[in-house]
């Protein structure tokens, strides 16, 4: 039988369960409005096809974003940040005259602990990275959603391609950029109590932040694959399969995962409330290398991967202390 939630839950858990209730509907719910404008009369008709000429043509998600400053300070981030509870702590202060490229692990089933630390002042990242603007980077294709795409872009989330991080990092000192590096490879490895992180054979990030002569910020998000279950999948399972297949024809794989439900603690696909801490690490300063030899990007990714078992050996005994193995990096 289901666990039910009881009927005297406090308001604050209530609403925090309603603002995480609500960012995994936000997608359907925006293509539904836009369905709907398209339906509705002749005049949202009208709307609707004047808003898709001018999603067609804008470049923003490849030009930075369009950060508004209070959509990311919202109260229903802080609600969504307090369900889990997410926390962010840095292991050292960054120089604001300088740029930054930061690598994010695990991947989680959709990394939910990147979009409300760095997505959001939920964490007060600004407070605790004065003069840096950090652009989370997302799938292109989350740009194509209508009124959804928007939304990102107001909290400062732009496009992972490399034409956006060329722009971003090309730009003023303070310049940032989160990428989070393993992709749909590490995103089906995401099971709660065990992290395996596909970096070995990650070396464009290390070439694009060579070329701006940018640091870079090694970042673990403990936590960040216990709050979903996935249906098994191991290597050569029908499963895995599907997942590789799929793969190969867009740009992301789809993860069949569960958790609890609004009103009940076993049954659907609201994540559990279990805690993420994401660290930034100490930087790696990288200097200004056009075209690198493959032997500089292999020893950079080297001194990036010491640098990220650092933060995870530190603080694994405290945030990880049910872990069934430890860290795996292939």
């Amino acid at each position: 039988m289901p666990k039910f939630a009881p009927l005297n839950v406090p308001f604050p858990r209530r609403r925090q369960t309603a603002s995480v209730a609500f960012w995994m509907i936000l997608v359907p719910l925006c293509i539904f409005l836009f369905l709907e404008l398209l339906l509705l009369s002749y005049v949202t008709r009208s709307i609707a096809l004047v808003y898709f000429l001018w999603v067609m043509q804008d470049q923003a998600h490849n030009q930075g974003a369009r950060r508004v400053d209070w959509l990311r300070k919202l109260s229903l981030w802080v609600w969504f940040r307090d369900f889990f509870p997410i926390s962010l702590r840095k292991e050292a202060d960054l120089d604001p005259s300088k740029k930054y490229l930061f690598g994010y692990h695990p991947h989680g089933v959709i990394s939910l602990g990147a979009f409300t630390a760095i997505g959001t002042e939920a964490c007060n990242v600004s407070t605790l990275f004065p003069g840096l603007n950090i652009r989370l980077l997302t799938l292109e294709s989350n740009f194509k959603i209508p009124f959804f795409r928007d939304i990102l872009l107001a909290l400062n989330v732009a496009s992972a391609d490399r034409k956006c991080i060329n722009h971003v990092l090309g730009g003023e000192p303070g310049s940032a950029v989160m990428l989070v590096l393993g992709g749909a490879a590490e995103a089906m490895e995401a099971k709660p109590n065990t992290n395996t992180l596909v970096l070995k054979t990650r070396l464009g990030f290390i070439k694009l932040a060579l070329a701006h002569g940018a640091s870079l910020v090694p970042t673990f998000a403990f936590g960040e694959n216990d709050i979903w279950d996935q249906v098994p999948n191991p290597k050569g399972s029908l499963v895995r399969k599907f997942q590789t297949i799929f793969k190969s024809f867009a740009s992301f794989s789809p993860i069949l995962f569960h958790g609890r439900g609004i009103f009940t603690y076993d049954y659907g696909i609201m994540p559990y409330r279990r805690p993420i801490t994401v660290v930034t690490g100490k930087p790696i300063d990288l200097p200004k290398i056009e075209q690198p030899t493959e032997k500089e990007l292999l020893e950079y990714q080297r001194q990036y991967i010491a640098g990220l078992q650092e933060v995870y050996d530190k603080y694994k005994d405290e945030f990880l202390p049910g872990r069934k193995a430890e860290l795996i990096i292939s």
